[in-house]
């Protein structure tokens, strides 16, 4: 290529470059291609090593070192095509004598621009977490097998996060104004939520975001920190700790909890409202604080069978935590997860922070404490 193009190769790496820089936490690599003739000659760099692979070698070069390097090796060959590897993007420089251009192209029409095809398995649903799309994803979280093939005894978990995604999809909608979304997720475990989220709110929403995930195992936090490893997902972060010793170093807007125990969904609830986050949604797990505690003479015919003061205690539970929210400045909302044959504890709360604190609500809860004789976990836990 002649040195005017090379000088324009230059010019269009410097945006590139500065994306890299300013996106780092989303960037897989940078590749690119020189032709001459019927030859081509590829490069591979690794942004986090600062490691370039060239013909044969490894070169140490800088980031912003990189857009000399190959502007001044684009005089030797007729073409390049330079990628920049993004999670849900890849922006594409090609150039020759003729012309030099940059286009972004998503990564659905990536896959049709490499003439990869792909197979999926249709499970007669639109699925926001499609398999052939997200495959890395479902398969380090242990949904696919090595070859793609969907497990038989995790199908039923495939269904649940991805209606998890969908029930909660239109709140996040909510976060379009901020520059990065901020999640946090109380006793994570495996973490199955956190990841499918990090891959559906960058690479499907386009929005940038970071996650941190508590949990009192270690094993289950080292695990986490090795598929965040292998995925590529530097935007995250797993801590073995109490939720309660948690002081986050940046804003919270998103808190999540699945399956949380007993009054671990209520610490999970209570940081939400003490961080201050703007959306809260919660499954709970088995509920046990309230069902020692309600007395209520009017019920007592119908308490007298233990499991009907059971059912009751678990209804009595979430919807006190739902007013509480309300209390808080929240619009809640409490609706079925999954179907009740494949468990019982299948409530997810929704909760979107709209005002302060709502009196109303918080007298209506002061009421009902006094006529169920109770008091519950979550009010102690959060400042209201």
């Amino acid at each position: 290529m002649n040195k005017q193009t090379c000088e324009k190769i230059k010019f269009m790496l410097s945006a590139i470059i500065i994306r890299a820089e300013e996106n780092s936490d989303f960037i897989k690599g940078i590749d690119f291609t020189f032709k001459s003739g019927g030859k081509e000659f590829k490069g591979v760099y690794n942004i986090d090593k600062n490691m370039l692979c060239y013909n044969g070698q490894n070169l140490n070069i800088k980031l912003n070192d990189l857009r000399n390097f190959i502007s001044d090796e684009s005089i030797k060959y007729d073409s390049l095509e330079l990628r920049l590897l993004e999670r849900g993007k890849t922006t594409i420089l090609s150039a020759d004598n003729k012309n030099v251009k940059i286009k972004n192209i998503d990564e659905e029409a990536l896959e049709d621009y490499d003439e990869h095809e792909r197979t999926g398995i249709n499970l007669k649903r639109s699925y926001y977490i499609k398999i052939g799309e997200a495959d890395d994803l479902l398969k380090a979280i242990g949904i696919l097998t090595k070859d793609g093939k969907l497990k038989n005894d995790m199908i039923r978990k495939y269904n649940q996060i991805d209606h998890f995604v969908e029930l909660i999809d239109s709140y996040i909608d909510e976060f379009q104004d901020y520059d990065t979304i901020n999640v946090l997720d109380c006793a994570c475990g495996k973490s199955y939520l956190t990841f499918v989220l990090n891959y559906y709110i960058k690479e499907k929403k386009k929005k940038n975001c970071f996650f941190i995930g508590i949990d009192t195992s270690e094993v289950v936090i080292e695990n986490s920190k090795k598929i965040a490893k292998e995925l590529g997902y530097k935007n995250m972060m797993f801590i073995k700790d109490n939720i309660k010793n948690y002081n986050p170093d940046r804003r919270i807007d998103i808190v999540i909890s699945l399956h949380a125990c007993d009054i671990a969904t209520d610490m999970a609830l209570g940081t939400a409202i003490n961080f201050n986050a703007k959306a809260i949604f919660a499954v709970p797990c088995c509920h046990r604080e309230l069902l020692e505690q309600i007395k209520f003479d009017d019920l007592g015919e119908i308490f007298k069978h233990g499991i009907l003061k059971a059912r009751f205690s678990d209804l009595l539970t979430d919807g006190i935590r739902g007013l509480l929210l309300e209390a808080a400045g929240y619009k809640v909302s409490i609706v079925e997860y999954i179907s009740p044959l494949e468990t019982p504890k299948n409530l997810l709360i929704r909760a979107l922070k709209v005002k302060d604190k709502d009196e109303l609500a918080w007298k209506k809860y002061e009421d009902l404490k006094k006529r169920f004789c109770i008091n519950p976990y979550l009010e102690k836990y959060v400042r209201i």
